[in-house]
């Protein structure tokens, strides 16, 4: 595999940072004061172009704000060792913090207004109906305008200062690995290739490393958390009034109570399809024990390897074959050199996608190490990239997607390049290594985050009771055990792996998206090979949405309904046909 991996050019954002980022500091400062020039001329009888021209120099300040923001984060992500880029984010930031409390008068007054006097004001100004809805929505959470500056401004060093020292701290672990007679110090992304290699003594080895050096961490880290659990109850329920920690969450997502209950209930009653799997599983690798380091071994044959290059092409062809759209606007990310997926000491882990503006490009990154894993991973981001771009034409408050459907393209992008595999493969031992490989897949981004939010629910009642680290370490474990049941052996080490989940450190109760994502995908693809090329363009409408309205909204047209239990069991009916094909395929 060729050592050359693209590298992406943050040009686009900004040409020279420090001159760059100074001009449009300037221009915002002029935006803002002339902003708040017009606080007198908000009034509940304002004429219609005198409102929208307001809520455009809203967006126009948010644009800038956004660039900003995503240039600095982007910097700071290529190397989180980079004192300088990390001290430039430190500094966009407080200045982000410094601008946003100037604008909330603006939000504070709308929510002032009566319903009459505000469907008055919105009927005309369609392009912004949804944000100006969740301001709406709101407005029982949102706190008086002094209020608002001293959270946002404090959150600069509170908050988001903890989440950045949870994020420098653990990119900047050093992993002992020992291999074929000598021991390598690995980043955390080159440690998880090895957790699934056919040995499983190097499994084992793997994640007895990982979950060593995290447990040296658990005084420090653990601290860490409590603080931020503490700081989302004290904001979010203490102060905002939200009914419970994950209120906070699913009120953003504009998600009813009900339709996250039944989804996670569901998740939890079906651990049993998993279990059955694993079982399986361990019959095919001729395993006395299945151990939960075993969890993703290779099957049948050595691990391939993949150049980007080759990687390019596969994703862009799965996604040619479904439609030429998501293929043009995935190759249009590559090559503006929107890419970043070479592995450098010091880069943020893991994978993502950053959408900036409605018309510009995202940025995608990946750590590349050439595993199969790492051809899904960019088909996934991927996906996110083209889920934004379809929704250019809508504001900078509504191109994103809602997070309940934020990993909708995403994860059918992933679909799509395993279909594409599985319908060209004619060996049975290759095949059933790819059915595997989907499965562990399915079971890692549906049941496996539905559980770190049953441990965060418990972790947050835990945590206001004033519970240790160790005993939140002994509930984690708890759950992983009910998880897999009898099916799976889990290890005491493995008590740790919640310190090494970057999403319940930075954001609380992220994780049942992907469970949302993952079971609506297997029901809108089933809904596909059932309807064939009519259901595309329902599909590329949904997608190109963004978040223009509830997830539930639209989601309707294709015949959709999140708080059915009914609806998340078919997502399960669809997994456990695959594990069936698996038993019925299985030398």
């Amino acid at each position: 595999m060729p050592s050359a991996l693209p590298s992406w050019n943050l040009k686009d954002l900004l040409k020279n940072p420090a001159r760059d980022s100074r001009r449009i500091e300037k221009e915002l400062e002029s935006q803002i004061v002339l902003f708040e020039q017009q606080r007198s001329r908000l009034t509940s009888d304002m004429s219609h172009q005198a409102f929208e021209s307001i809520l455009k120099q809203v967006e126009d300040i948010a644009e800038s704000m956004n660039t900003l923001g995503a240039y600095a984060f982007l910097w700071f992500a290529e190397n989180t060792k980079n004192q300088t880029a990390r001290a430039f984010e430190n500094q966009i930031q407080s200045r982000l913090a410094q601008w946003s409390p100037r604008l909330l008068f603006f939000d504070l007054w709308w929510q002032s207004l009566t319903v009459k006097h505000a469907k008055r004001l919105s009927r005309q100004a369609t392009r912004y109906h949804y944000h100006l809805d969740t301001l709406t929505r709101l407005k029982a959470h949102t706190l008086s305008e002094s209020e608002e500056r001293i959270v946002t401004i404090k959150n600069t060093t509170g908050r988001q200062a903890l989440e950045a020292l949870y994020g420098v701290t653990t990119n900047s672990l050093s992993f002992p690995l020992k291999h074929q007679g000598r021991t390598k110090h690995l980043t955390r992304e080159e440690l998880m290739g090895y957790v699934r290699n056919p040995s499983a003594s190097i499994r084992r080895g793997s994640y007895q490393s990982l979950f060593k050096v995290y447990q040296a961490q658990r005084d420090f880290l653990g601290d860490v958390y409590k603080h931020l659990v503490q700081d989302w109850g004290n904001e979010g329920v203490q102060l905002r009034q939200y009914a419970s920690p994950i209120a906070v969450r699913n009120t953003t997502n504009d998600l009813p109570e009900q339709a996250v209950d039944a989804l996670l209930a569901t998740c939890r009653k079906n651990v049993g399809v998993f279990q059955q799997y694993f079982q399986l599983k361990k019959r095919l690798l001729k395993l006395k024990t299945f151990h939960r380091y075993d969890l993703y071994a290779p099957y049948g044959q050595k691990s391939r390897r993949y150049s980007f290059s080759r990687a390019e092409h596969m994703v862009k062809d799965a996604y040619q074959n479904f439609s030429p759209t998501l293929a043009d606007l995935a190759s249009r990310v590559i090559h503006e050199q929107h890419v970043d997926a070479a592995i450098r000491p010091g880069k943020m882990g893991g994978a993502f996608c950053y959408s900036v503006r409605p018309e510009q490009t995202p940025y995608v990154l990946v750590n590349f190490t050439g595993e199969a894993r790492d051809v899904s991973t960019l088909a996934h981001e991927l996906g996110h990239a083209v889920h934004a771009m379809l929704a250019e034409n809508h504001s900078v408050f509504t191109f994103h997607s809602a997070l309940p459907l934020a990993e909708t393209a995403s994860i059918f992008g992933e679909q799509l390049l395993s279909d594409s595999l599985l319908s060209e493969e004619r060996d049975t031992t290759t095949k059933v290594s790819l059915l595997l490989g989907q499965l562990d897949d399915t079971y890692a981004t549906i049941m496996r985050q539905a559980f770190f939010v049953q441990f965060e629910i418990e972790a947050h009642r835990m945590v206001a009771a004033g519970a240790t680290s160790d005993e939140l370490a002994e509930a984690y474990l708890t759950l992983l055990r009910e998880q897999f049941g009898k099916a799976v052996h889990v290890g005491e080490e493995f008590r740790w792996e919640w310190l090494a989940i970057p999403h319940i450190f930075a954001s609380p109760f992220y994780c049942y998206s992907y469970s949302f994502g993952n079971l609506l995908v297997l029901s809108l693809f089933q809904q596909y090979k059932k309807e064939g090329h009519t259901f595309i363009p329902k599909y590329l409408k949904l997608l190109s949405g963004g978040g223009s309205a509830s997830p539930q909204t639209l989601l309707t047209p294709l015949g959709v309904d999140v708080s059915s239990r009914k609806f998340w069991q078919g997502g399960f009916t669809r997994i456990q046909a695959l594990v069936n094909e698996l038993e019925q395929i299985m030398p």
